[in-house]
């Protein structure tokens, strides 16, 4: 199920059946969409935010995580992890654009395990972290090539970019650290110690 709370009062507005294990969702920037993935179905749901109701249901690969929109907003990507590629999807007619593989050299196919994704303030670039690849990808969102792959820590999450755009604060989990990649050089620049298992990241001014 996907939930629907009134933010002000905290009530409860809608339940919405979508698939099983529902995990990433996005708001459209229009706000009239939002989309929700579901790790065991393997779908991308399309739910239209005025009825509360899903209006279309895409078949991607397995274990979709994540989704994010492009600044555009004319397609929105989603992950799938244990599928190890990312889906492009059209808003507008919901249909399958572009589905991007990646492949590093010395790394075997089942280590690629994309997850959290975020689009450069310029919206050239998507970010796409890679799990125990231990790399970001970096993929161009016109011809949907991949043009590089930045060494992180290991098993690299979520992600967020600083609203400059300057720079992409990447989670990895498994060395309990942060890593800051400076978005112009595409290069990582520092390793922040965190907590245990960093899974996401959030800026607040």
């Amino acid at each position: 199920m996907v939930t629907v709370l009134d933010i002000e009062s905290g009530d409860k507005l809608a339940e919405i059946l979508v698939g099983v294990e529902p995990e990433g969702m996005r708001v459209h920037p229009n706000n009239k969409v939002t989309v929700a993935t579901s790790e065991e179905t393997s779908m991308v749901h399309f739910i239209d935010n005025d009825t509360l109701e899903v209006t279309d249901n895409i078949l991607i690969d397995t274990r979709p995580r994540h989704a994010e929109y492009t600044r555009d907003g004319k397609h929105v990507w989603a992950s799938s992890e244990i599928g190890g590629t990312v889906s492009v999807i059209d808003v507008d007619t919901r249909e399958l654009v572009k589905k991007i593989n990646f492949a590093i050299p010395g790394i075997k196919p089942d280590l690629i395990q994309p997850v959290g994704m975020r689009m450069s303030k310029d919206g050239k670039y998507a970010f796409v972290a890679l799990g125990p690849a231990n790399r970001v990808a970096v993929v161009n969102t016109k011809n949907f090539d991949v043009e590089n792959y930045i060494l992180v820590g290991q098993r690299p999450w979520h992600m967020e970019i600083h609203p400059n755009g300057e720079q992409l604060y990447v989670a990895n989990g498994l060395t309990n650290d942060m890593t800051v990649i400076d978005v112009a050089s595409q290069r990582a620049t520092v390793s922040v110690p965190v907590g245990r298992l960093p899974w996401g990241v959030a800026y607040a001014e």
